[in-house]
């Protein structure tokens, strides 16, 4: 099982992604210092994505790029542990995440080239599924950590040595697909697809026929453009939600990991369901309901951070927002493996990178400086923002 690696990859980084920002603030860091760490480190990932996307395409080797990422992940994660220093700490952070994103397009490229383009959907689903499950435990060891009071180091070195076992099952289980032509098969089937629906309309035309159909082609800006509005919304949202957890609705660490682990395990049971369920072409009924809901689920937050600060209602939208992320994670890899050509794997990961950024900057510092409701009122207002566009292209493609 080839995925065996990147599952123990998650499990580390669900632990970190709660562990360190709360570790930040208890060294003496602020939410801006978290906001400013998360966006430069997203910022930098940028053209590193394109980067590792062209490389892999060009030199059609995959595997080489997944062990770099993971190997050099847990370099840097060790060395997390020799230092207290904020600013040393948010570098090797930003240097981490140029080689972290090295996985990611390889990732993509593997499963579209190893399943055939009906299988998409369902591999993607089980895919992230799977990993989402390393995800979630990591989140729940990080429950066990803080209630038995691990020093940081001890936890960073738990990160790194499962970073460590990633690579090495990668070693051993990942190879190279002998074949590699599967997307270029797919955006060969769209060019004749297009051909014939040119030739069609124009021969109604010409005996005097009307036609409804759309000769208009599927565009990749517009699809870009949903990309980043949704990565803005979901950064915004969720970069700085560990601080509002702790320190607004006070809880104690461990029960900051735990609603994260039921925003987690809901998203597991969303890839795992769409594993089962999702046919092919299905995304683009169900994407535009997922913006809407993500939208509406972000007011809502947005609600009870002004009236009802209680734990309940909050890990409950986290829930609906977990499920609906997986549909719309599945939903546009699929998506874009169809319209993104070959040698360009990185621009999937490049545009959400963009809209993480923003999003990683923006939401701390509105946080701070206003509050946390105009935080979450923002996320809303950009989800319905990513509805816009996407709409548009999915009504072109259709």
């Amino acid at each position: 099982m080839w995925q065996l690696g990147f599952f123990f990859h998650e499990m580390a980084f669900g632990l970190l992604s709660i562990f360190l920002p709360l570790y930040i603030v208890s060294i003496g860091g602020s939410l801006l210092d978290i906001g400013l760490m998360a966006s430069v480190a997203t910022l930098s990932a940028i053209p590193a994505s394109f980067l590792w996307g062209y490389i892999c395409d060009k030199t059609r080797r995959y595997k080489r790029y997944i062990l770099i990422s993971f190997f050099i992940s847990s370099t840097l994660l060790y060395f997390f542990t020799i230092t207290r220093d904020i600013d040393l700490l948010m570098t090797l952070y930003v240097v981490m995440a140029v080689f972290h994103v090295a996985h990611e397009p390889p990732k993509n490229v593997l499963i579209a080239e190893l399943y055939s383009r009906k299988e998409w959907e369902k591999s993607f689903a089980f895919y992230e599924g799977f990993t989402e499950v390393g995800w979630l435990i990591g989140l729940v060891m990080g429950v066990f950590v803080s209630f038995l009071v691990f020093n940081s180091t001890i936890t960073l070195l738990i990160c790194s040595s499962l970073n460590f076992l990633a690579f090495l099952l990668s070693l051993f289980l990942l190879s190279d697909p002998l074949i590699i032509f599967e997307r270029r098969l797919v955006h060969i089937k769209k060019g004749i697809d297009f051909t014939c629906r040119s030739i069609t309309i124009a021969s109604k035309l010409l005996d005097g026929f009307l036609t409804t159909k759309s000769l208009v082609k599927e565009n990749l800006a517009l699809f870009c453009s949903g990309l980043v509005f949704f990565a803005f919304a979901t950064s915004t949202l969720f970069t700085p939600l560990p601080i509002f957890l702790s320190q607004k609705l006070g809880l104690a660490t461990s029960m900051v990991y735990a609603v994260y682990v039921l925003n987690s395990g809901a998203g597991a049971v969303g890839y795992f369901l769409l594993d089962k369920r999702l046919k092919l072409h299905e995304e683009k009924t169900h994407l535009q309901r997922v913006l809407l809901l993500r939208s509406t689920l972000a007011f809502l937050l947005a609600i009870f951070a002004i009236g009802i600060q209680a734990v309940f209602p909050f890990a409950l939208i986290l829930v609906l927002m977990g499920f609906t992320y997986a549909l719309y994670h599945v939903c546009v890899l699929s998506l874009s493996m169809e319209l993104i050509p070959a040698g360009k794997a990185g621009l999937f990961d490049a545009f959400v990178g963009l809209g993480s950024a923003s999003g990683a900057y923006l939401g701390p510092y509105i946080a701070q400086t206003f509050s946390f409701t105009y935080t979450f009122i923002i996320s809303g207002v950009a989800f319905l923002l990513a509805y816009v566009p996407l709409r548009l292209h999915l009504k072109r493609s259709s």
